[in-house]
């Protein structure tokens, strides 16, 4: 054998491998830690576990419901303790770190202003909070020998009646950190069509947002987002696999939305396993992933909700690996798609992709011809 291609990679290259992450949820990324010590700054009392380990456990035992609904419900807690300027600065500022640490070069993180307003913070001194938690947590991670860039996604929630005055706050900071726009919440019952005038606005202001969609609701919701609404990405997409058929002999049949997803190379936010706890998919082996690798649409693996999921990047991609054989070509494929398919300039992606993530997994896919020269010397 004279390359490592074919080789699956081990867990110590997975955390090495340099990765790109475009659908994480802020308040959905906590260190158990943090949260209780923010609920006793504040005095909450509310927490289900005073014990980190518990806590965190408690978390992904709520998410694990199969219900987008009951997933939702974990978020009451994140999003009590987050509404402070220290709290924010100090969540964001960990993010930044923990994503470091396993791995990640380039994230989008994003969150709703909208939900840390209730102890007296302005939509603009959230925003603030958030972006100088990350420049933060980017200067702790360089310093402790690890490289990342983090942007920030505003969302709105689709259930509310903000979206037109969160996505004017995300122009207003685009040039400070704000990468795009979100919208997020329950489907069913609140199509994104409900705030068509914030998808108007941003697309004449040319700035980017992706939108939570094929989700927990199926292809209209899919339909909606792209034709209606204009979204740069789908969150999720997952529900795509809906209009694929796949025959008894193997071959495959696009239908029409399908066919124009792949063919417009619409990103797709994929993340396994929260899916799998909110229903999406039975199991990793089952994840429409797979299909959609082979079928070369636009898919991107990511985390959604560290805490919920007690994931990470480096643990998604584990799965993927065990689930499909899959390979460093394929975490290279994944990581390079995301990253042609984030908010930050054109020459930002490309550099990144060129001196970083292409150098990153030449370094990793050549390691095997050291070990063999160290076991035969």
């Amino acid at each position: 054998m004279t390359s490592q291609t074919y080789r699956p990679p081990s867990a110590d290259q997975i955390r090495r491998a340099p990765k790109a992450l475009l659908h994480d949820h802020l308040d959905g990324g906590l260190r158990p830690g943090t949260i209780i010590d923010l609920a006793h700054e504040i005095g909450y009392e509310n927490l289900p576990e005073q014990e980190s380990d518990k806590l965190g456990l408690w978390f992904r035992e709520a998410a694990d419901s199969g219900s987008l609904e009951r997933y939702l419900e974990t978020f009451a807690h994140t999003c009590a303790v987050m509404q402070t300027r220290d709290a924010l600065f100090r969540v964001a500022a960990e993010c930044a770190e923990d994503l470091a640490q396993d791995g990640v070069v380039y994230a989008e993180v994003r969150y709703a202003p909208e939900q840390h307003l209730e102890r007296g913070l302005t939509l603009e001194e959230v925003v603030e909070a958030v972006n100088d938690g990350f420049r933060e947590g980017e200067r702790r991670a360089q310093a402790g020998g690890h490289r990342i860039r983090v942007g920030a996604l505003l969302t709105a929630m689709r259930h509310a009646a903000r979206a037109l005055e969160i996505a004017e706050l995300a122009n207003r900071y685009r040039d400070s950190g704000v990468v795009g726009f979100d919208i997020a919440g329950a489907e069913a019952g609140f199509p994104p069509t409900r705030h068509l005038d914030a998808f108007e606005y941003l697309k004449r202001e040319n700035n980017h947002f992706t939108i939570h969609a094929g989700e927990a609701f199926g292809l209209p919701s899919i339909w909606q987002a792209l034709q209606w609404c204009g979204a740069d990405r789908l969150g999720h997409g997952v529900r795509i696999i809906d209009d694929i058929e796949v025959a008894e002999d193997g071959s495959v049949k696009l239908g029409r939305l399908a066919a124009y997803v792949r063919d417009k190379r619409v990103p797709l936010e994929l993340c396994p396993s929260s899916n799998l706890q909110t229903g999406a998919a039975a199991s990793i082996a089952e994840h429409p992933i797979g299909l959609l690798r082979k079928l070369h649409f636009r898919a991107t693996v990511n985390t959604d909700n560290r805490l919920m999921s007690g994931t990470s990047m480096s643990r998604e991609f584990e799965l993927l690996v065990d689930a499909f054989d899959y390979t460093l070509d394929d975490m290279q494929w994944f990581t390079v798609n995301a990253m042609k398919s984030a908010f930050i300039p054109f020459d930002e992606r490309l550099a990144m992709i060129n001196d970083v993530i292409k150098p990153g997994y030449a370094e990793l896919k050549s390691e095997w011809l050291f070990r063999q020269t160290a076991v035969t010397s």
